[in-house]
């Protein structure tokens, strides 16, 4: 049976739960934010770290492949984890786990030392997102829940806008490897604040409170009637249909995290100087993606909407925003390119915060953070495996055809949550798809 490390109830006068819920939130977002910062940082310094260690561009595809690996593994293993001690012990583990793994890399001696630490750093950043879902789902109900996990998918696309200048200066001024340990050290100034400050957060289990008595009265029903197993939840037509949409629409992000900069070089010609100069619009517009998409969940499921007809409405706009943007490879102008890849990335946050919430909303309770891990280890692997595609591609023809995939992948990432049914909790009541 899953263990939840529970706190006693505030005691009267104590900050109310919707405070204290919104605190996890923010603990998470700094996690997130430091997450990306320590998975980023390698590849900013990268060029001094192949100077001095003597390593081709080969070497560090490999490097990146032993992150990934072990990423994809405990994205899987962290949320079984996580879903058995309890979201706040698996978060300070994991938490320390990476920024150790992070520092050891300053040790660096040569390519296997290399994909050894990078390998660390995939085991121990893998589990936060199941983690931070598992937290997120118990700590907020069904009109808060993708509000919150908008907030929190905003630390990634801060952290990419950090890393660069942060990285850079310290490298410039003290060297790659003291890079290094200072953004891994960085987590443990986090790893005190998490501990002190939730211990006064309450765990609660069961639906909380909800704005909308009907939803809250519909859900306590469907619990009454009993969670599937585990295997009978991973077997479900509507958990299987959404892991494909994750993993489809999860390769178009991997195109943009990793290929755009080297498209607007080889594509657009611009310098490395004007790359940094530009690249941080899309980022930003991510962010506000993330924000704009998850809080008009909650508004319209506020304003009466159901939690189905909200999510698909979202998403639906977040995917045709995302498809129809992938005409920038088409268009002349540097501006127009560069905002369309802006809309994109908006599009592909706010499509990537109601997603994420979706598949926690149709999960068993206390299976949700290793169902939610399975979907992004789907995400991760098939991520993986399409990077050397898209290099044949690029070198054979160009990025039209890739941008144009980008669009089919979201058509079909669309089609298939759309035939996910009502999105609801699977429970032996409500097998079928609907």
């Amino acid at each position: 049976m899953p263990t939840d490390d529970r706190t006693p109830v505030p005691p009267p006068g104590a900050p109310d739960q919707r405070r204290l819920a919104w605190l996890v939130v923010y603990l998470l977002l700094a996690g997130s934010i430091i997450n990306y910062l320590d998975r980023a940082v390698l590849s900013v310094i990268m060029p001094r770290v192949r100077q001095e260690l003597s390593l081709s561009n080969t070497d560090y595809g490999i490097a990146v492949n032993a992150f990934l690996m072990m990423y994809m593994a405990f994205y899987i293993i962290g949320g079984r984890l996580a879903d058995k001690i309890g979201y706040r012990k698996m978060f300070s583990l994991t938490l320390a786990f990476w920024c150790i793994a992070t520092i050891l890399h300053s040790l660096s001696w040569g390519l296997m030392s290399l994909c050894g630490f990078r390998a660390l750093v995939g085991i121990g950043q893998g589990g936060v997102y199941p983690t931070a879902m598992r937290g997120l789902t118990e700590q907020f109900g069904v009109e808060n829940r993708a509000k919150a996990v908008g907030m929190f998918m905003t630390g990634a696309n801060i952290g990419a806008l950090i890393t660069p200048p942060i990285a850079s200066w310290i490298t410039i001024h003290y060297g790659w490897r003291a890079a290094l340990i200072v953004t891994g050290a960085s987590g443990f100034v986090l790893l005190p604040l998490w501990s002190f400050f939730l211990k006064r957060v309450p765990t609660t289990s069961g639906e909380r409170k909800s704005v909308s008595p009907g939803l809250s009265t519909k859900a306590s029903k469907l619990s009454a009637e009993g969670e599937i197993s585990l295997g009978e939840g991973l077997r479900h037509p509507k958990y299987i249909r959404l892991l494909a949409s994750r993993a489809i629409t999860d390769t178009v992000w991997y195109f943009y995290l990793f290929w755009i900069p080297a498209y607007f070089q080889a594509a657009r010609g611009l310098s490395l100087g004007m790359v940094g100069a530009l690249l941080w619009i899309p980022y930003f517009a991510a962010i506000w993606g993330a924000l704009v998409g998850s809080w008009m969940n909650s508004a319209l499921i506020r304003y009466g909407w159901t939690p189905d007809r909200s999510y698909k409405a979202l998403l639906g706009v977040s995917g045709i925003i995302c498809a129809i943007s992938t005409v920038a490879c088409f268009v002349e102008s540097l501006s127009a390119a560069v905002a369309l890849v802006s809309l994109a990335l908006f599009g592909h946050m706010s499509w990537i915060s109601n997603q994420h919430t979706v598949i926690s909303e149709i999960s068993p309770r206390k299976h949700i953070a290793v169902m939610y891990g399975i979907t992004g280890a789907a995400g991760t692997l098939v991520g993986a495996i399409s990077q050397p595609l898209i290099g044949w591609i690029v070198d054979s023809a160009g990025y039209k055809p890739i941008f144009v995939g980008c669009a089919g992948a979201f058509i079909i990432g669309m089609a298939l949550l759309f035939g996910v049914g009502k999105i609801e909790p699977i429970h032996r009541a409500c097998e079928s798809v609907r």
